[in-house]
């Protein structure tokens, strides 16, 4: 089904013209179900992978895409200038993630080169997946995370990057990265074509304001039974099913990816029975935890360190029993309206001088080996930013079916909807 098919069946249903059940038949289950979840509206009180190696081996050389640049490209060091000759226009929309960029580091590209960014921030890969399918979006940049490539390249809703656009990124740049943490980009999986480089990579864990939180916590199965008792009222969880239901799953001593019915019932259980519990359901929780009306909060790496950065009191715990491991990427639209602002953007943000003061913001650990070495040792020294590699061996990175998994998505709307 095309994209435009697919827009007229969720008119229809948006409209009344059609049942739930009707959309979810003639669009495909597990996709109309995550579009449903994702548009959804909030609700409550507001709205086994390994450790990243270097080493890690890359994408095969099969593929009939055309390779990647292999010139020597531009010296690495060198500052960003904009690309001569080409009229880049006067704004650019980059749908990313909360507390995710530097306004410094906008600004500068703003100053370059004349275009004003916006950055618009959303929760969810399926929130993004629901509004690219609708059409219409106005964005030019995604930011989406590794297991969504599947469905974005097969789905045409990201674009194989012209490499010839980006001279920051030949294949001697791209030989600094993690192999292990760029190989989701490459679709299909296995090619040499690119739909995507990464931005840094991550964990799932939970921030605790150590000053109000004194019993131990360690795992997510102390996480769940302390919102629930000890800590009623002061608890955040994702609105995002992905790590919501999977951090639900670890509680039980499941997959963070499981399918199974029988796993994700329990999981569903544990959702619903501390739901009531909870202070909101959000993806941006930073001002919940800041003001002190939360103190715990279901928590990505960045917003971990911004947290702690603030309130050296709140502290970052990635949970021992299992969760995830991430990684995000920077990506072109299909059919963007600023295009050449897009790509300039992007070579913006692949130089490792740009790409490493970034970081010094935002706080997530970076995939070019380049960008690492220019971070301060406060940076790379952070735990919360570098943790041991003890410490990720029970994580797992999201599977391309749970963007559109059926069961998973009726699981979240029962959720949101209780």
């Amino acid at each position: 089904m095309d994209r435009e098919e697919f827009r007229r069946h969720y008119v229809d249903w948006q409209r009344g013209r059609i049942s739930r059940r009707q959309f979810m038949q003639v669009t495909g289950l597990g996709l109309a179900a995550a579009v449903i979840a994702a548009c959804a509206p909030s609700t409550g009180a507001s709205s086994s992978a390994a450790a990243p190696s270097a080493s890690a081996a890359g994408p095969s050389a099969a593929g009939s895409a055309t390779p990647l640049a292999s010139a020597a490209g531009i010296d690495p060091m060198s500052d960003w200038t904009p690309p001569k000759g080409v009229e880049l226009g006067t704004e650019l929309v980059i749908t990313t993630w909360p507390n995710y960029h530097d306004p410094k580091t906008i600004q500068q590209f703003t100053d370059l080169t004349g275009v004003k960014v916006e950055l618009n921030p959303l929760g969810s890969n399926e929130e993004m997946l629901a509004k690219l399918l609708i059409g219409n979006t106005g964005w030019d940049v995604l930011v989406p995370t590794n297991y969504t490539f599947e469905t974005y390249g097969s789905k045409k809703l990201v674009e194989q990057l012209d490499v010839a656009k980006l001279p920051r990124l030949t294949a001697a740049d791209l030989a600094r990265y993690d192999q292990h943490l760029l190989a989701p980009a490459y679709y299909p999986k296995g090619s040499t074509a690119l739909f995507g480089f990464n931005k840094d990579w991550g964990t799932t864990g939970y921030t605790v304001n150590t000053k109000h939180v004194t019993k131990p916590m360690a795992t997510w199965k102390d996480f769940f039974d302390l919102a629930q008792t000890d800590y009623s009222g002061k608890v955040t969880i994702h609105d995002y099913q992905l790590t919501s239901i999977g951090n639900a799953l670890v509680y039980n001593g499941y997959s963070f990816n499981s399918v199974d019915e029988a796993e994700l019932a329990k999981a569903e259980e544990v959702l619903l029975a501390v739901k009531k519990h909870l202070f909101a359901i959000t993806s941006d929780y930073q001002p919940a935890m800041k003001a002190g009306d939360a103190w715990i909060a279901m928590t990505w790496t960045n917003d971990a360190v911004q947290l702690h950065r603030a309130f050296p009191e709140i502290e970052y715990i990635i949970g021992s029993d299992g969760g995830e491991i991430w990684s995000d990427f920077f990506a072109v639209v299909t059919g963007t309206g600023h295009r050449d602002a897009a790509y300039a953007f992007l070579d913006f943000m692949a130089t490792p001088k740009v790409g490493a003061k970034d970081a010094e913001f935002h706080g997530a650990p970076l995939v070019d080996s380049l960008m690492v070495d220019l971070l301060p040792t406060s940076v790379t020294s952070n735990k919360i930013t570098y943790p041991d590699k003890a410490a990720l061996t029970k994580l797992e990175f999201g599977t391309a079916e749970l963007l559109t998994n059926k069961a998973r998505a009726d699981l979240w709307a029962r959720f949101k909807a209780a």
